[in-house]
């Protein structure tokens, strides 16, 4: 008798694709700033980023309009339901506050960190919505034993993810300039001697 086949193991397909989001997701912020560089400064620096953000929603448009394409390759019949189109609406609502939030915090810290914004800004946006969609998550589908049974090495998680934000923002090298320079030496005023008569 010969035994059941062995049930296919799952794919790391949702790694790849995990992995894909972290690099586009990675270098959006760095990219978003030096577009926002780009645009016009002057009397206009105060409106460089909405330019910027104005683009990055055409550029939101033009991937929708490629992912109808590829639902329409797959065979999808376009099937919807009210809950499911409320709730996507709900999600991209909230992508596109924080792509609008985040224009704001990279132009409110240029002045201060200037082409490096992103690498102050972005730790905390990286750090930060980890966390918060666990939160969400558990709002949605409460754990079992409610908040009194989340481990320990979760809340540790939690904390760590905030100092690590908070480290990486204030001490990456192209915030600090890089390693501190010696402080010149102080220089005595000389003493003129006076001249003879």
């Amino acid at each position: 008798m010969n035994p059941a086949p062995a049930a296919a193991a799952p794919g790391n397909t949702w790694l790849i694709y995990a992995l894909l989001t972290v690099v586009s997701w990675g270098v959006y912020g760095v990219i978003l700033h030096k577009g926002r560089g780009y645009m016009p400064m002057g009397s206009e620096t105060p409106h460089a980023g909405l330019k910027a953000f104005l683009f990055v929603c055409i550029a939101y448009a033009i991937i929708g309009v490629a992912s109808a394409i590829v639902l329409k390759a797959r065979g999808s019949n376009w099937s919807l339901t009210p809950m499911g189109i409320q709730w996507s609406l709900i999600a991209g609502s909230a992508g596109a506050v924080g792509a609008f939030t985040l224009v704001l915090a990279l132009g409110a810290a240029s002045p201060i960190y200037k082409g490096a914004a992103a690498a102050a800004v972005m730790p905390i946006v990286f750090a930060g919505a980890p966390v918060i969609n666990t939160l969400v998550a558990m709002l949605l589908h409460p754990p079992q034993g409610g908040v009194r049974a989340l481990p320990v090495p979760f809340l540790l998680g939690c904390v760590m993810a905030a100092v690590g934000a908070f480290l990486v923002a204030k001490y990456a090298p192209s915030n600090t300039g890089g390693p501190a320079k010696p402080a010149a030496p102080a220089v005595a005023p000389a003493v003129v001697a006076p001249t003879a008569p």
